[in-house]
């Protein structure tokens, strides 16, 4: 289901105990505020438990819906691609001239995480809905200047969470040389590239690296970690100088055990039958 809007902006506010629309996705962004009440929250893959002053965003690429434990009061401000870029005017000379709203409610890491605040945020956060949804009494809230101002307040607060939560809303994330070389320069040290790691060094979301990693390499991340690390691997065992126990220590094994079942796992053969086939 695609719920399609014309209207540049539309403000939605209401009550419910069970939530109106089923799994759906939109042609326009959207900003839900939860004013009380709570449940879970499914977007795209994921599953959010809600509360009092949670901040949701949702872009036309997104599939959501609410499953609602206790009767909740929601905020829904929806508006289209032209809504923003109708107003430039407004914010020419401000920080998101680069950055715009529509880029940061299409950031894929923002949909892997919840969003959180604290004060005064949360209070700058519910006072603005607040003044949303009083002003939405007007005609024409799309032409407002003072709606517009409001709303682009919020991308403000979500900025700032998203910092707080290391999360790169710039688009700046590391092209294929940049995680190459990181990679490169840290195989030998098993912590640095797990995924954890090396997800919070590029400040991309842990959920989110796989995906990323493969889209930019045509191969899963771990396939390309053990095939590089065996090519490796493969270069010291031509030496016959090297011993077995060295290189399983170059490479953060726990003992020569640990090398050759990785080897044997990807190669079929031990590191040892594999040597005796290239030293002659």
């Amino acid at each position: 289901m695609k719920k399609v809007q014309f209207e540049q902006l539309v403000i939605h506010d209401f009550e419910e105990k069970t939530f109106h629309l089923p799994v759906h996705g939109h042609t326009y962004y959207e900003l839900v505020y939860i004013h009380k009440g709570s449940g879970v929250h499914l977007l795209n893959k994921n599953r959010f438990p809600y509360k009092k002053g949670d901040l949701f965003i949702i872009s036309p690429k997104d599939e959501h819906y609410f499953e609602i434990a206790r009767s909740t009061h929601f905020t829904f401000i929806k508006f289209t691609d032209d809504y923003f870029s109708g107003h430039k005017i407004y914010y020419e000379a401000d920080a998101f001239i680069s950055l715009t709203p529509e880029s940061i409610m299409r950031n894929r890491l923002l949909k892997e995480v919840k969003l959180k605040m604290d004060e005064p945020c949360i209070s700058i956060l519910k006072n603005t809905i607040d003044n949303i949804v009083a002003y939405n009494c007007r005609k024409d809230i799309a032409r407002s200047p003072l709606m517009f101002y409001q709303i682009l307040s919020i991308f403000g607060l979500i900025k700032e969470a998203a910092a707080k939560l290391n999360i790169r809303i710039d688009n700046g994330q590391p092209e294929k040389e940049e995680l190459i070389s990181y990679i490169h320069q840290h195989i030998y040290e098993p912590s640095l590239i797990q995924i954890k790691s090396i997800a919070s060094h590029f400040a991309i979301s842990p959920t989110y690296f796989s995906d990323y990693f493969k889209n930019k390499f045509g191969i899963s991340y771990r396939s390309y970690i053990n095939d590089y690390r065996i090519s490796i691997i493969e270069k010291r065992l031509v030496v016959a100088s090297i011993t077995l126990s060295q290189i399983a220590d170059e490479f953060g094994f726990t003992d020569e055990s640990h090398l050759n079942k990785f080897f044997k796992s990807h190669k079929g053969v031990g590191p040892k039958a594999y040597r005796k086939t290239k030293i002659t």
